[in-house]
């Protein structure tokens, strides 16, 4: 079948070339009625539009990416339920990458979205300064940038995450209300949330009078479950082998919480009664493990959804934007049997 042109379909229905481009590409300058009678004779003719061709005639790519830390995190791939969910609806593409929380990778990645033009930038940041003259550098050639998890970078734009201090404050009183008060935070060395993270642990300590031990803060390397367990197995053996043995686990991400798990099975030391866990994590599974595991979760469609709809409207009303908002939305806490001790306070 000879496939039929834009010229085609305007000569079809006697109406200029012009209103044919414009009425697929949803001009308001062009009346519904025709747009619909337009769209139907190329969709019945099975009508493409060279979106490359048209990307250069209108000076955009109608693209919009997306730079994540790892695409297998489940609060990631919730965040990603969003985005999409407004990238359908206002009809924009999605590329999405990873920065493997990597420097790196992610400038990397950043290089090549700007060769390809894209309109607009989501990205959770590896850390707080990370790429900053990149992400600067794309908002100088007037292709916005939003922020989404990671929101403690020093970028001046609109972000989207979560209250990151009053859930680890939570997830802490609720471990010393178990009866807890040896209680590892284990944490990523280069996570972009991890300040806010420890601010609300040693908080909800100072509250209890109860003091920090340096030790106790652990922090892993988080580019690999390799290199995290190898961090996580060697803290907790050595925490186990020391006469105060801890009592508790806070854990700052969804990875680092059920690594932790596995692995203290693997060391036959029993969850809760002989520790007690608790961590960010969004994992839809966690009801399902054994024990069933106590998370704070963060609303994560939410984000994407917010963060997707801020950018579109950036990208539409292509002004300079002097004023920038932060948005922090509340966490959840969900107790199950990891962290329910059969003693407590």
């Amino acid at each position: 079948m000879t496939k039929i042109t834009i010229k085609d379909i305007s000569i079809a229905l006697q109406v200029s070339i012009s209103t044919v481009s414009k009425a697929l590409s949803d001009s308001h300058e062009i009346s519904e009625s025709t747009k619909s009678r337009i769209r139907d004779y190329a969709k019945a003719n099975n009508f493409s539009i060279n979106k490359v061709a048209q990307s250069l005639k209108l000076g955009r790519s109608n693209t919009i990416a997306v730079i994540a830390c790892a695409i297998n995190n489940d609060l990631v791939s919730q965040i990603l339920e969003g985005i999409q969910e407004v990238a359908i609806e206002s009809k924009y593409d999605i590329i999405i990458m990873q920065s493997m929380e990597d420097e790196s990778i992610e400038r990397s990645c950043i290089e090549v979205l700007k060769a390809r033009g894209i309109d607009g930038l989501l990205i959770s940041p590896v850390s707080e300064s990370s790429n900053i003259d990149m992400l600067l550098n794309l908002k100088l050639s007037k292709v916005p940038v939003v922020l989404f998890d990671r929101i403690n970078s020093q970028l001046n734009t609109y972000k989207y995450g979560v209250k990151n201090f009053d859930g680890a404050y939570q997830a802490t009183v609720h471990l010393i209300k178990q009866g807890c008060t040896n209680i590892l935070h284990i944490t990523g060395s280069q996570l972009g949330v991890a300040n806010e993270r420890l601010s609300g642990f040693l908080a909800a300590l100072q509250e209890y009078r109860i003091p920090f031990n340096p030790e106790n803060y652990i922090p892993c390397n988080l580019k690999n479950t390799n290199t995290i367990d190898a961090d996580i197995r060697k803290a907790l053996k050595k925490a186990f082998k020391s006469k105060n043995k801890p009592d508790a686990i806070f854990g700052a991400t969804d990875l680092i919480t059920i690594r932790s798990l596995g692995i203290l099975a693997d060391m036959n030391i029993n969850v809760p009664n002989d520790i007690a866990v608790i961590g960010f994590a969004n994992t839809k599974a966690a009801f399902a493990m054994n024990p069933s595991l106590s998370t704070i979760s963060q609303p994560g469609k939410q984000i994407g959804y917010l963060a997707m709809t801020q950018l579109v409207k950036m990208i539409k009303t292509k002004r300079e934007i002097d004023y920038f908002e932060t948005i922090e939305l509340d966490t959840s806490m969900h107790i199950r049997k990891s962290s329910l001790k059969e003693t407590r306070i």
